[in-house]
């Protein structure tokens, strides 16, 4: 299970307070001419916490439609197949640091996003979930404006976060509480 560092939590809770490695930033908040490495930063960190808290382990049953061989294995016509997401999602040799919350996993040495073929929560193939693109919009928007508007502060008598998750048809977290404090305006 992935242990996230009180730290790291910090950065992910203040997104818009650090500018990612390399950057060059020196304000608070990213300038105009560092933000697109602000937004390269923001989409790995959105990528990275979608791979350490995959909300769909399993997904979608399929089944086979003829006689299927793949990678050595024969498949029967009528097999149902399981896909199970969170194995590629932290499978060894695919990812840089895959049993930490870092979102180097999806940057390159240059510091440019790009995005593993391992990383699949939305299914993979033909019948990936429709809804992916949407989603993927709705993630970033909604992330970015309230990073924007609010501080999250974890509370100080709450001790260390548990990111042990409650296990179900999908994954959630536990129920935890969070201060919540309007930005004030640059």
């Amino acid at each position: 299970m992935c242990r996230c560092h009180t730290g790291k939590f910090y950065l992910l809770l203040n997104l818009f307070l650090r500018c990612p490695p390399g950057s060059g930033c020196t304000h608070t908040f990213c300038s105009k001419p560092k933000l697109e490495k602000c937004l390269v930063f923001i989409q790995a960190v959105i990528h990275e916490i979608q791979r350490v808290a995959n909300t769909v382990p399993l997904s979608v049953f399929h089944c086979t439609t003829k006689d299927t061989e793949l990678m050595g294995y024969s498949i029967p016509k009528g097999t149902m197949i399981i896909e199970n997401l969170t194995s590629v999602l932290s499978e060894e040799g695919q990812w840089k640091f895959r049993h930490e919350f870092n979102p180097e996993n999806f940057l390159d040495d240059k510091g440019e996003f790009v995005k593993p073929e391992a990383f699949m929560p939305f299914s993979a193939g033909p019948r990936v979930c429709l809804g992916e693109g949407l989603a993927r919009m709705e993630l970033f928007l909604m992330m970015v404006t309230l990073l924007r508007k609010f501080k999250f502060i974890w509370p100080e008598d709450a001790g260390e976060p548990d990111f042990t998750p409650v296990y179900g048809v999908t994954l959630t977290p536990k129920p935890y509480r969070m201060k919540n404090q309007l930005r004030t305006p640059q």
